[in-house]
C-alpha cells in the first residue's frame, strides 16, 4: 500500500485483528503487520498471550513504541501471573507510551494449564477484586495492609500524582461470564465461531447488567470476534483457518460453545469420539494433516462455520456490517493477518455507513 493510499485511507476504529495469530516463531513479525494494519486503517490490534514468544507487556510495548494510531489489547492474561503492582505498572507505562491507546484484558484461564503453572483459575470475585484494585493504584492510591482474594500485600503505590484513566476488558463468552462483566469491566471481547442469536443474546445480557449496576450500559465497548475468510486465501489454507480452528476450539472449550450456541452435544460427542480424533495428539490446527482436516470438516455441520465473514471481498464486508445490528461496538475479524485482510478492506469501506463510527476512539475500551 503506497504513501498516498494510506494517506487517503479512513480510520476503522470498529475494526480489530489479532496480531501474531496463531502458533509463531518470530515475534518481530508483528513490526511489519501493524505497519501495514495502521496503513489500511484498521483500528485496534489484540494480543492473546501465550507463555512462549507471545510474553504480553513486551509483545504490546513492541506494537506501543512502533505505531502511532493504532489501539492495542492484551486479550487476554491471567490476573495470577504477575504480581499486582507489575500488571499496574505495565498498564500505566503503555497507557502513556501510546497516548492512551492501551487496554488490557483479563481472562479465567485454561484450567489444566493454570494446574500446571500451580496457580488456579480466576472466580468471577478475584477478577472484580482484581479490577478494584488496579483502578485504585492508576488513580495514584496508597494501598496499605492489603488482604484479599488476590494476595496480601503490605504496601502498593505506583505514584501519588496518578490520576489514569485506564479501561480494563474481559475475554469471556460464556452467559454468566459475560453478564458479570457488563457489571464491573470496560471491553468485553467474545469469541470466534458464535451465532447470531447468541451474540445478540450475549450483549443485551452485557448491558442490562451494566444498568444493574448503575452503569451507562452503551459505555461498556463490545467486541465480536468473527472469523473473517474470503475465498481469496490458498483452500488448504481456508480449511485450516475455518475447520481446523474450529475443531481446536472444540477440544478447549467445546461444552461452552455448544452451550451458548445451543448446538446439538451429540454432535459434539459424535466429534470427540470419532477415530480422526483419536489420531491428533495436540492442537488441531497446530498438527493436523490436511487430509485429517478434510476428515473432520465431515465431523461437523455447515451451520457452526457459518458465524464468519466468507467468500468474495463485499460478501465478505456485509457479512461484517451484520454484526454491528446484533448490538456490538466493534468487531475483531479473526484468523486473519493484515495482508491477508486488504482485499476485503476497500469493500468494507465502500459499504460502510457514513459517520456511523466517526466517535469511537482507538482505545480499544473506550466508547468515546
Amino acid at each position: 500500500m503506497n504513501d498516498n493510499l494510506a494517506a487517503s485511507t479512513p480510520r476503522f476504529n470498529e475494526l480489530g485483528y489479532y496480531a501474531l495469530g496463531g502458533h509463531v516463531e518470530s515475534p518481530r513479525d508483528l513490526i511489519d503487520e501493524c505497519h501495514l494494519a495502521e496503513r489500511m486503517g484498521l483500528g485496534a490490534t489484540f494480543l492473546s498471550e501465550r507463555f512462549n514468544v507471545k510474553e504480553g507487556p513486551t509483545t504490546c510495548g513492541a506494537i506501543g513504541a512502533v505505531t502511532d494510531n493504532l489501539g492495542i489489547a492484551l486479550a487476554a492474561t491471567n490476573f495470577n501471573t504477575r504480581h499486582p503492582m507489575a500488571f499496574a505498572a505495565h498498564a500505566t507505562t503503555m497507557h502513556r507510551l501510546t497516548g492512551g491507546r492501551y487496554m488490557p484484558c483479563l481472562a479465567r484461564g485454561i484450567g489444566p494449564q493454570m494446574k500446571a503453572f500451580g496457580l488456579r483459575s480466576a472466580t468471577n470475585a478475584d477478577l472484580a477484586e482484581f479490577v478494584d484494585l488496579m483502578k485504585r493504584l492508576w488513580r495514584g492510591e496508597r494501598v496499605e495492609s492489603y488482604s484479599g482474594r488476590v494476595g496480601s500485600f503490605p504496601v502498593m503505590q505506583l505514584d501519588p500524582r496518578f490520576d489514569e484513566d485506564i479501561p480494563i476488558g474481559l475475554v469471556g463468552f460464556g452467559e454468566k461470564t459475560v453478564e458479570f462483566a457488563g457489571s464491573v469491566f470496560d471491553g468485553i471481547i467474545l469469541h470466534t465461531y458464535i451465532c447470531d442469536e447468541a451474540t445478540a443474546r450475549l450483549v443485551r445480557l452485557a448491558r442490562d447488567a451494566a444498568e444493574r449496576a448503575g452503569r451507562d450500559p452503551a459505555k461498556v465497548r463490545i467486541w465480536s470476534v468473527f472469523a473473517t475468510l474470503g475465498d481469496h486465501l490458498e483452500p488448504q489454507l481456508l480449511r485450516k483457518k475455518s475447520v481446523g480452528r474450529l475443531a481446536t476450539y472444540l477440544q478447549v472449550y467445546g461444552d461452552l460453545l455448544a452451550e451458548v450456541n445451543r448446538w446439538d452435544t451429540t454432535i459434539l460427542q459424535r466429534f470427540r469420539e470419532s477415530a480422526v480424533m483419536q489420531e491428533i495428539k495436540g492442537w488441531v490446527d497446530a498438527v493436523a494433516t490436511p487430509e485429517q482436516i478434510d476428515r473432520i470438516a465431515d465431523l461437523l455441520p455447515q451451520e457452526w462455520l457459518e458465524a464468519s465473514a466468507s467468500g468474495s471481498p463485499e460478501q465478505c464486508a456485509k457479512k461484517i456490517l451484520g454484526q454491528f445490528d446484533l448490538g456490538v461496538d466493534s468487531v475483531i475479524l479473526h484468523g486473519a493477518t493484515p495482508q491477508e485482510l486488504e482485499p476485503i478492506l476497500p469493500a468494507y469501506a465502500a459499504l460502510r455507513p457514513t459517520s456511523r463510527f466517526d466517535t469511537l476512539p482507538a482505545n480499544p475500551g473506550k466508547i468515546a
